[in-house]
């Protein structure tokens, strides 16, 4: 089942699933906050609040899933995260009372802990141990267009039907496609050696041997930061870019870069195939990223938004891969699900806080320079952090 076009057939079908869930619920959050503000008066702060508890509650949640992926394999996991996804959009659309609101949300982080891109590569790495890296690259390929595709799409629903009904639209979407994908077609099941726990041990020898090697603890800061700087850029680019009073027709025209660069450099991972190892490809992407934030500390000009976007997207393209790849290509195959969800957990607890930190540290300092100079510095630690590992690595 796992080899030749049937195997591609899976690996599209759970691609195509990773844009649904991406889209549906992450990407569709920030086109909610505004309806939700005019029609129930709750503050933005209070909104994105919700957010952040449900990023910090699926990083909480990684370690458990990638542990449950390597005993008993993704179709149960993956199964419960697209039905909780869709019980609790459709729950959201007739929410009143913001403690509901973030009851919700937290349960929604439950949901994206099953269904992103971490269980989804411990899926594959398990289906195709001999040719993971082609299948997660086209995995995140297909899962680049999730914005593309559901912020327009979610925007328009809202805009022709109310925010209430767009959320019960993208229950459906998860109910009827997703659930399908991870419940019928996926089947993926416990299968002979995989790791066990012996005497109710928390860890697996194999997860053990991981904290113990210096490589995981380079890809745990590089990750980690990594997080921080691309969450926070990701939520302060437009407001910092206004600061520097770049024309709104400017900004849109360069974010736009954003994701062709982004899919463009995973193309050129699926191209090179075998020749693109995560160290290699690790380190060009790790070095570009604090370089792209360099060029933010310049005077702005349209050319130079530009260059940043492409790199800055190029950069994110590749080490999404990376993030799949480095596991059992830096150190080995064996528990890959439990050592990369707890590379995941400090990643999207950085991905939750530093919004809300790069929110403080702008308001300390008056102005957007002490963000991008701290993202230059953190950018700069996730490069290190990379290069460590890849030194120190398992197979150096």
């Amino acid at each position: 089942m796992t080899e030749g076009h049937r195997g591609w057939t899976l690996v599209f079908a759970l691609a195509a699933a990773q844009l649904v869930s991406w889209g549906s619920i992450y990407y569709s959050f920030s086109l909610f906050v505004v309806p939700m503000e005019q029609e129930l008066g709750w503050s933005r702060t209070a909104l994105n609040g919700a957010l952040s508890a449900g990023l910090a509650l699926a990083g909480l949640a990684s370690y458990p899933v990638g542990a449950w992926i390597d005993r008993a394999g993704g179709r149960a996991v993956m199964s419960l995260g697209s039905a909780l996804g869709a019980i609790l959009l459709f729950a959201w659309s007739h929410i009143g009372a913001l403690g509901a609101f973030y009851a919700v949300w937290m349960g929604l982080g439950l949901a994206l802990a099953a269904t992103l891109y971490e269980p989804g590569f411990a899926v594959l790495a398990r289906l195709y141990p001999d040719h993971y890296r082609q299948r997660i690259t086209a995995m995140t390929l297909v899962g680049g267009f999730a914005s593309t595709v559901f912020i327009p799409l979610t925007a328009v629903t809202i805009e022709a039907w109310g925010w209430r009904n767009a959320l019960v639209m993208l229950a459906l979407a998860n109910a009827l496609f997703c659930l399908p994908v991870h419940g019928l077609w996926l089947r993926d099941r416990a299968v002979a050696g995989a790791p066990q726990r012996r005497g109710g041990a928390l860890f697996d020898e194999h997860f053990r041997r991981a904290l113990a090697h210096p490589a995981f603890w380079g890809l745990g800061i590089s990750f980690t930061m990594y997080g921080a700087v691309a969450s926070a850029l990701t939520f302060h680019i437009i407001p910092l870019l206004e600061e520097r009073h770049v024309p709104t027709a400017t900004i849109v025209a360069s974010i736009a870069v954003f994701g062709p660069a982004q899919v463009a450099g995973r193309i050129a991972l699926l191209a090179l195939g075998r020749r693109a190892g995560a160290v290699r490809v690790g380190r060009l992407g790790f070095t570009v990223l604090p370089a792209s934030i360099l060029l933010l500390l310049l005077p702005p000009a349209p050319a130079t938004l530009f260059v940043f976007y492409l790199l800055f997207g190029a950069a994110n393209g590749v080490i999404t891969v990376v993030r799949g790849t480095a596991v059992p290509e830096l150190l080995w195959r064996e528990s890959y699900g439990a050592i990369n969800g707890a590379l995941t957990l400090p990643t999207n607890l950085a991905r939750a806080v530093a919004p809300w930190g790069a929110a403080l540290l702008w308001s300390a300092a008056g102005s957007y320079d002490a963000v991008l100079w701290a993202c230059l510095g953190v950018g700069a630690v996730s490069c290190a952090g990379f290069w460590y590992a890849s030194v120190r690595s398992e197979r150096a």
